[in-house]
């Protein structure tokens, strides 16, 4: 039998998962063409919530992966003096498995290590698709490729979903930009993950699984980018807003300039997202997943944990058959994805709406309003976020021999 060939757009966390899926779940023949000349994520972590550890578990990557310590505890919302709005269980007993945060280059060093040898081509950047013919015409800085499927995993500004969806407005300025940064164990102890709102600010800190900690921290920019506005120096923009806020953010913020041997990198963005959901998931033979698919704000913590979900969910419904019809697969795909992530996304805008408020009494009217909702209706209102069950798969297959190397 024919073994089929499907080309991964971007080498992100969706896409090496979709990879990882396909290959070993599905034995399909993988291509991940990466515009980057090494494999590499971001400075920061991500919380994988319950949904993304079934849906890894699924494909392979289960519990004794993802090694150390989970988020343990209550976790919660605090105000800038250090008092409490909320707090709840670390969204793990109540969903069967305790979310863990680990550093992104881990997670995608994971993945790339799950992939059969040759399936990965570095520093191959995806120009565009040809969908006409008999077979998918992959355009790359390297040359053509053929396949039989196409999963564009290639980020918030996807040049296939450009390609794909011309007439979309595209990506919105989501009115707030953020800084990210990772601080080595050892100092002071971050014991559970707390986000602390103050009047269009926010400070976030999580323990990573190896001991590490992840800080964030948000304010807000208006509609839109102003050029010449991005603070000089990051770590003195974030000691203004944030050195007066409760113990430990003072002593984090003081590591960030202080560690040893130099200061910690600190990686400042502004937000974006697709407010107007794309009309589907998919074209022909492609498929979009991730930022590319549904790029949304990062207040639920989901954008890395639904473009897992995607990944899984498109290869459980592109059969191994080389008969099967890959158009209606990813026809299924969206009507499997599109809805669930489009109310996900929705809810973290409106969850960013009430961080963003700055007004006195519009501030002190929300800190009433969450003090007021019990931790149980707070949990309650996520249970079909990380409630979420992967499609069974089938048992690993042999991935087949690529016969391309790595670049």
């Amino acid at each position: 039998m024919r073994v089929r060939h499907a080309v991964v757009a971007g080498g992100g966390i969706g896409g090496l998962t979709a990879a990882v899926a396909l290959s070993r779940r599905r034995g399909w023949r993988v291509t991940v063409c990466e515009r980057a000349p090494v494999l590499t994520e971001a400075g920061a972590g991500i919380v994988l919530a319950p949904n993304a550890l079934r849906a890894l578990d699924s494909i392979g990557l289960g519990p004794e992966v993802w090694a150390g310590a989970a988020l343990a505890g209550q976790v919660g919302v605090r105000t800038p003096d250090g008092g409490w709005l909320s707090r709840t269980g670390a969204a793990s007993s109540q969903h069967g498995l305790p979310a863990r945060a680990v550093h992104r280059a881990f997670l995608a060093d994971t993945l790339a290590a799950a992939l059969p040898p040759g399936t990965l081509r570095l520093g191959v950047s995806v120009t565009g698709v040809d969908d006409s013919g008999d077979a998918v015409v992959v355009r790359t800085s390297a040359g053509d490729l053929r396949a039989d499927a196409v999963v564009a995993a290639d980020g918030l500004r996807s040049t296939l979903r450009g390609q794909l969806f011309p007439r979309h407005p595209g990506l919105r300025h989501a009115g707030e930009a953020g800084w990210r940064a990772v601080l080595p164990g050892g100092g002071p102890p971050a014991r559970t993950a707390t986000e602390t709102w103050g009047r269009a600010e926010r400070f976030g800190i999580v323990p990573l699984v190896d001991g590490r900690i992840y800080v964030y921290a948000t304010a807000a920019t208006g509609p839109g980018p102003r050029p010449g506005t991005k603070p000089a120096d990051h770590l003195a923009e974030l000691t203004r807003r944030f050195g007066g806020w409760h113990d430990p953010i003072p002593a984090l913020l003081d590591r960030l300039g202080r560690q040893s041997p130099g200061p910690v990198d600190v990686l400042h963005h502004d937000f974006h997202e697709l407010a107007s959901p794309l009309p589907r998931f998919h074209s022909g033979r492609v498929a979009l997943l991730g930022d590319a698919a549904h790029a949304m704000t990062p207040n639920l913590g989901q954008g890395g944990c639904q473009a897992i979900e995607d990944a899984v969910v498109v290869a459980h419904l592109l059969a191994t058959d080389a008969d099967a019809d890959v158009p209606a697969a990813l026809a299924a795909y969206t009507e499997a994805r599109h809805r669930r992530t489009t109310r996900i996304s929705r809810h973290s805008r409106r969850l960013g709406a009430l961080a963003l408020l700055s007004h006195p009494l519009a501030v002190s009217v929300r800190n009433l309003a969450v003090r007021a909702t019990p931790g149980a209706v707070t949990s309650r209102a996520l249970d079909s976020v990380l409630g979420w069950q992967p499609p069974p798969g089938p048992a690993s297959v042999t991935p087949p021999s690529t016969g391309i190397k790595e670049q």
